[in-house]
């Protein structure tokens, strides 16, 4: 794939934004605010949305990564798995192996050697564990 469809664009934009909120040590979604050209719909929601829910993501998450803590996780894979579970818990409508792939693409292109597949074992034990979708 050459150029990214617009909704892998915005989660690309949210990852940054979320990076930066934890490199500042400030709420997520006061990152939107700070913008010099605000963020398109998509990535708004997505920061606003792992902003919000943020505790209960991050207790999925903890469950399912077993023999690591939160601390412990590089800083870009738990903020892809923020988006992701953000994703697989409220929207429903996007297929549970887009969000999947996405955030294992996302993982594999900016995170560690093993990221890809330790974002993936993550989020697929949090997929199962959810409520069924008319993808599944």
């Amino acid at each position: 794939m050459d150029r990214p469809d617009a909704r892998s664009d915005a989660r690309e934009r949210a990852l940054y934004l979320l990076y930066e909120a934890h490199s500042k040590g400030i709420d997520p979604a006061d990152t939107l605010e700070l913008q010099v050209i605000e963020p398109d719909e998509l990535t708004s929601s997505l920061v606003r949305g792992v902003a919000e829910l943020r505790d209960r993501i991050d207790h999925e998450i903890a469950g399912r990564a077993k023999g690591w803590t939160l601390a412990r996780m590089p800083v870009l894979d738990l903020n892809i798995m923020r988006l992701a579970t953000y994703e697989l818990m409220e929207r429903p409508h996007v297929p549970v192996a887009v969000v999947l792939d996405e955030a294992v693409e996302l993982a594999k292109r900016f995170s560690t050697d093993d990221s890809g597949r330790f974002v993936n074992g993550v989020l697929a034990a949090i997929a199962r564990d959810l409520p069924p979708r008319d993808d599944s």
